[in-house]
């Protein structure tokens, strides 16, 4: 079993910035996906962004140009610096982990909330 745990959330100003920060409770084969998601009030959960053990990355449409996720792989942590934040980046944010990069994540975070708002 893994525990992701977040930090970072809170409420930002239109046209701020936040960084989110995820640190898992171990290493292995579970970590080699990690990545992040959100889900609005009445809207499904989606795909923010996610990155390899490698360093491949991948991103929504939504947040393209705004995000950008990494990783420190020797403190099992991934990070999301999102910019430019909308009033529609207003959503719980939750880490992901998993052995694979195009597979649904196995573990999840307890959720961060972001309010973007003035």
């Amino acid at each position: 079993q893994v525990q992701l745990v977040e930090s970072g959330g809170g409420l930002v100003q239109p046209g701020g910035s936040l960084r989110l920060s995820c640190t898992a409770s171990r290493s292995g084969f579970s970590l080699n996906a990690m990545g992040w998601y959100r889900q609005a009030p009445g809207k499904e959960r989606e795909m923010v962004a996610r990155m390899s053990l490698g360093g491949s990355t991948t991103y929504g449409d939504s947040v393209k140009g705004r995000a950008t996720i990494s990783r420190d792989n020797a403190k099992n942590t991934v990070y999301l610096q999102m910019n430019s934040l909308k009033p529609e980046d207003t959503a719980v944010y939750y880490c992901s982990a998993g052995p694979s990069p195009i597979a649904t994540p196995t573990y999840w975070g307890q959720g961060s909330q972001v309010t973007v708002s003035s």
